[in-house]
């Protein structure tokens, strides 16, 4: 079994972009729960010397033996600047991704 869900919601008057998905799948006694995450804001700056953002990454793996479960989690910041139309433009960014895996017990069903 897999299901499939996707997001996609734009605001024109926030400069912001978010898509995310999410999957999960149950294939041979295992559930595999998938979550992706990307978030895009513009801002317009007068100056490159405007302050930018450090980039940041963020990553965490867990596996529990006595509970069957592994996760995966890893976060990534960052920014640039871009020109259009003769304007600078500063573009922040996140992607995020989130991996569950665990056993699927008898009688456990989504």
């Amino acid at each position: 079994m897999r299901d499939l869900i996707f997001k996609n919601l734009t605001s024109y008057d926030k400069k912001r972009k978010i898509l995310a998905s999410s999957e999960i799948m149950d294939t041979q006694g295992m559930r595999r729960i998938i979550h992706r995450h990307f978030v895009c804001i513009v801002k317009p700056v007068q100056d490159t010397n405007a302050d930018k953002p450090l980039p940041y990454l963020y990553v965490l793996k867990k596996k529990g033996n006595l509970e069957h479960k592994e996760k995966f989690f890893c976060r990534i910041k960052g920014s640039l600047f871009a020109v259009a139309n003769g304007r600078l433009f500063l573009i922040l960014f996140m992607h995020s991704l989130k991996i569950d895996f665990s056993v699927i017990t008898q009688g456990s069903a989504v």
